[in-house]
């Protein structure tokens, strides 16, 4: 790709309010400051691989690192073996990092100590800032790599379309290398607005306390795994002007139930690790998606693609999209979401939903097996969560609303599901369950 300009490493004033630590606001100037600060203690090669816990830290080394003109590598899995994975995979030649973790490479660990003052360096747009993996829940993390303007362009296009001002207090539930928690809660103070919130927090009560420090209006970033918890707990939160959710389809009936708790509405993003996010709905609204600005989407029988400013090509998508008209879709189902049994098609997303919407099922999954269109006797499984009964009882509750092939055999009744932390399934993991591998 051609250079076709740059932009700065912030378009936010100086005076601005870019983060919170705790009750202590670091403004655009400090931050400048902060960033040089590091950049001057880099080594002259990346590329680097980030993964501090906390958010602001993140920030200050993803932008020191950009501002050398060095890659950062990006990995919501923060288990050592898979850091080091990719530390040696993609010659990461150091890592960043505010925690104790071992990986193959030299340990840097950036501080909130500034100089006097920092310049805010011009990034040439089509200058690779980072590479994100997808989160290989469905197989081996793949790499993507994120041109600088690509990233600027979404982050202001999520601003735009959440309504984020330079008031707005920034809370993310997601780890700042996920790539809906980078855009949403790093690149979107850099160049959106809003102030974001540094420290990691995971338990309700914790997202309670950390609200509660933030000035309204308040915007919480989180999941469908954590805003269960989060009403599951009956903590009270502060007042919110909206929440974004992201990972994992959202019912209806928990954005409701979010909303009425919350008093704010709830919308979903829509999008992937190749892509970004691209497209937004309030779930109580119905099914309809719509782009961000600027996306441009095809859609035909082959299946669909987006343009996202800055990127080079057109990005192949994963599920099967219909257009609804005013430039709006739907979502149909992933490609490979689909399985036929007895001459009956079903989505797995459909049976699961299905599943989790019986009465005492805390949280479940439908599989199926990798030898389901060339095995007659293959059947799909299911692993559920759902202390107050056992495997009869949900295949009873399913008989009367999924068709008989599809009832699942086995089910495995787990304490808990194999998620990561933003939430997200292993489909390897329930596979080993559910057929003893």
């Amino acid at each position: 790709m051609t250079t076709t300009g740059a932009q700065r490493l912030t378009s936010r004033r100086a005076d601005e309010v870019i983060f919170r630590r705790g009750a202590v606001p670091v403004t655009t100037a400090r931050f400048l400051a902060e960033v040089a600060a590091l950049a001057v203690r880099l080594p002259d090669e990346g590329p680097v691989l980030n993964f501090c816990a906390d958010r602001y830290l993140a920030l200050v080394a993803f932008a020191a690192a950009l501002s050398r003109g060095q890659v950062t590598l990006l990995s919501a899995d923060r288990s050592a073996p898979r850091l080091a994975d990719i530390a040696r995979g993609h010659g990461a030649r150091y890592a960043l990092s505010d925690t104790d973790a071992v990986l193959p490479v030299p340990v840097i660990r950036p501080d909130a100590s500034p100089g006097d003052a920092g310049p805010n360096p011009a990034i040439p747009e089509d200058a690779v800032a980072a590479i994100s993996f997808t989160s290989g829940s469905t197989g081996e993390p793949q790499p993507h790599a994120k041109p600088w303007g690509a990233l600027v362009s979404g982050a202001r296009a999520a601003a735009q379309r959440f309504r984020v001002t330079g008031a707005t207090s920034i809370l993310g539930t997601v780890p700042a290398q996920h790539m809906y928690g980078f855009e949403t809660t790093v690149m979107m103070p850099l160049h959106g607005g809003g102030a974001g919130h540094a420290g990691s927090v995971f338990y309700p009560s914790d997202i309670a306390e950390a609200l509660a420090l933030l000035p309204a209006p308040r915007l919480l970033v989180t999941t469908p795994l954590q805003m269960r918890a989060l009403l599951g707990s009956q903590v009270a939160l502060p007042a919110m002007a909206g929440v974004i959710s992201a990972t994992a389809p959202l019912a209806a009936e928990l954005a409701g139930e979010a909303e009425v708790a919350w008093g704010a509405p709830v919308r979903e993003i829509y999008g992937a690790t190749e892509a970004g996010s691209i497209a937004s709905r309030r779930t109580l609204d119905g099914e309809v998606w719509e782009p961000y600005p600027g996306m441009r989407f095809e859609i035909d029988s082959g299946g669909a693609r987006v343009t996202v400013p800055g990127l080079p090509t057109p990005v192949p998508l994963s599920d099967r999209l219909e257009w609804v008209g005013e430039g709006r879709f739907r979502l149909q189902g992933r490609l490979a979401d689909m399985v036929k049994l007895a001459g009956k098609r079903a989505s797995l997303a459909g049976l699961t939903r299905i599943l989790t919407g019986i009465d005492g099922v805390e949280d479940g999954v439908f599989v199926a097996p990798d030898d389901l269109d060339v095995n007659p006797r293959a059947r799909l499984a299911a692993a559920v969560v759902a202390p107050r009964l056992d495997a009869e009882a949900v295949v009873a509750a399913l008989r009367s609303k999924v068709e008989p092939a599809f009832l699942p055999r086995p089910v495995v009744m787990v304490p808990a599901l194999p998620r990561d932390a933003v939430g997200k399934v292993s489909r390897a993991a329930i596979a080993a369950l559910a057929w003893k591998r």
